[in-house]
Order: structure tokens, then sequence, then C-alpha cells
């Protein structure tokens, strides 16, 4: 007897437990709801029930406890029906100002766009459930005059799916795999423990312990393909330094690094360029405008191949000054790319020439 006693009590701790989750889930959505509502003029049952991932009969107990719980429900029938909160009705804010909410709004809208959270778009309308009407549309007509995106131009999905994935396996301490091709173009397969995300200059980065490479590293998410998250856990590591471990990545030129300093005058059909990219680096040792418009930069950057690549990228507009050995690595690739296109266009001339030698001798034998 003691036995099934036991075995009953327990039963029932269980039984207790699980009613207790769906309590406060049940607590979770009614806030949720209210909040919802107090943002919004009306909302439908068929919108709250896909929107909170309830049947409509759950919706409309929902409302019936709200309306016990004080909460002023009107409910609308027929056509454009649903239900709102009584206007003038707004839960209190306190400690915020009109211009801290707005910055605020501004803020949230900007990395909504980017992570499509529904947490962020849940705090959204919780913010607006603090306002009046009138302080909804200042701060609407304020998040209009200054926006924050962070995607990049023409698009971005992939990089979103791949962001998704990583926050996940980030929470759940997951190991994730992916194949991954380097600055210098070599494609390896990756083994990693992701640690944080790192949203920089418009493009995301993961850092994480590479098991592969047995250290710490950071990839640049475009560079990866084939990326998902596996059923294995790992147990975190010691983090070397945390968030300063990334100090040198906010200025590229630190921690261990390879840089150089170079000096490099850029003519006046590619200032305008320069000066978008050196002109927000804290790297600049000087700019200086030369005769005829030209621009004279002298900028610590990374010894890297991108470097020779993207200088040449400016084609006649810019001229490696310094050092020598960046000017002649410039000078080089320039003459293989000349090459390549040469060799390129004796082959297309080669092949019209035999074209147009075929064509000569169908035509006598006709």
């Amino acid at each position: 007897m003691a036995e099934a006693g036991q075995g009953t009590i327990a039963a029932g701790t269980q039984s207790g437990r699980k009613r207790g989750r769906m309590g406060a889930m049940k607590l979770d959505r009614l806030l949720a709801i209210t909040m919802l509502m107090l943002g919004r003029k009306r909302i439908g049952a068929k919108e709250l029930a896909e929107r909170f991932e309830v049947s409509l009969r759950t919706v409309y107990r929902d409302m019936e406890t709200l309306s016990m719980a004080g909460i002023p429900i009107v409910s609308y029938a027929g056509e454009g029906g649903g239900y709102e909160i009584m206007e003038g009705y707004r839960l209190e804010r306190q400690f915020l100002t009109m211009e801290e909410l707005q910055a605020l709004v501004v803020a949230l809208k900007g990395i909504s766009s980017t992570l499509e959270d529904r947490d962020i778009s849940r705090l959204l309308d919780k913010v607006g459930a603090m306002l009046s009407s009138a302080d909804r549309e200042r701060i609407g007509g304020a998040s209009e005059e200054m926006v924050i995106d962070f995607n990049p131009w023409g698009g971005g999905a992939r990089e979103k799916d791949k962001v998704a994935t990583l926050r996940q396996a980030i929470r759940e301490r997951r190991v994730v795999r992916f194949a991954y091709t380097d600055a210098g173009g070599q494609r390896t397969e990756r083994s990693c423990e992701p640690y944080r995300l790192v949203l920089k200059g418009y493009v995301w980065y993961m850092h994480g312990f590479c098991r592969t490479r047995q250290d710490w590293r950071l990839f640049r998410l475009s560079r990866a393909r084939e990326l998902e998250a596996g059923a294995e856990t790992f147990v975190r590591r010691e983090d070397p330094g945390g968030e300063e471990s990334l100090a040198w990545f906010g200025s590229g030129m630190e921690g261990g690094h390879r840089v150089k300093d170079i000096a490099v005058l850029f003519e006046r059909q590619s200032r305008t360029r320069a000066e978008d990219y050196f002109g927000t680096l804290d790297s600049v040792i000087r700019m200086e405008e030369r005769p005829g418009g030209a621009l004279l930069v002298e900028s610590r950057q990374p010894d890297e191949p991108w470097l020779v690549a993207w200088l040449l990228g400016f084609g006649t507009g810019a001229r490696v000054l310094s050092p020598p050995e960046l000017a002649e690595a410039v000078r080089a690739e320039a003459e293989a790319v000349a090459r390549l296109y040469g060799v390129a266009g004796e082959r297309e001339q080669a092949a019209a020439d035999r074209q147009l030698s075929a064509e000569a001798g169908y035509a006598r034998r006709g």
C-alpha cells in the first residue's frame, strides 16, 4: 500500500507540474495578447489564433479571461469585426521619456529587420502598449526620420537563415558543421562550437572554437556552406577574454595579425571610393588632398592577399607609393590579368579565323 501511495503521490506531483507549466504558458499568452491589442486598433480572432498558434476556441476563452480580469475588451461581430481594448485604457509607462522610447523603437526595428525575432516583435508590441494613440503617432513619425537596416543591398535571406540556425545552436550549445572557404580560396570541412555572432560592417561572423583546427576562430558566414547544427552538444570552454578577444576585430589591426603601413595616391575619379573606405577607419595616418583633385592616403592595413586585389580594383585610378613590395605585388597581379585576357583574346581570334576559313572553303565547294 505504501508503494502504491508513493506512486499516486509521484503521479500527482507530475500532474501538478504539468498544470503549472500550462498555466505559465497561458499567462504569458494572455500578457502578450494584451500588449498586442493595446498597440492595435482592432484584431480578429483568426489572426490571434494564427499568431499565437492556438485554436479559435482558445482565443474566445482568453478574451473571457481578460474581461474577467478587468481588461475592457470590446468585441465586434460581422465583416471587419474582432476585438479591441476600450479607447483610453493603457499600461502606465515609467522611467522612460518620449525621446528614449523613440530611440528604443528605432533600434528595435533595425534589429528586427535583420533577425526577424519573435521576441523583438513582442517587445515592440509591449512598447506600443505603454503609449496612447497620440504618442504612438509621434513615435511612428520619429521612426520614419531615422531608418536602421543592417541587411546588405539586394537581400540577405540566406544570411538570415544561417543566423537563425546559429542563434539556436548557441543557445542549445550544439556543434555545427559546414564547408568553409577561406580568403585564399581553400575549402575545408569544419566542425565548430559556436559561442557568439558578430555583425560588423554589414557582415555576419561567427566566433567559436574550431574542432578541426583546435583553436578559436572567426568565420565569415558568407563563406560558410551547408551549415547545419547536429544533435551533438558541447560543454563551454573557458572563453579567452570573452568580448575582449574580439577587440582586434573592432579595428582589424591588432591581436597578432600582421599589418603594414601603406601610402596610396588615388586619382580624382577614384577619390570618392577611397574616402568611403578610409574615411571611417581609425587606422588612417594621413589623408591629404593633392593637385588635380587627387587624394594621398597613408594608413595601417592588414597584410592580407585581398589588399592587392582590392587596390587593383581601382585600375589606373590608384598608385601604390609604399611599401615597394606591395607596389610590386599589384604590378605582378596586373600583368597576370593582362596575360589572361591576352591569351583569351588570341584564342577567340584564332577560333574566329578558323570559322571564316571554313566558311570560305564551303563557299568555294558550293
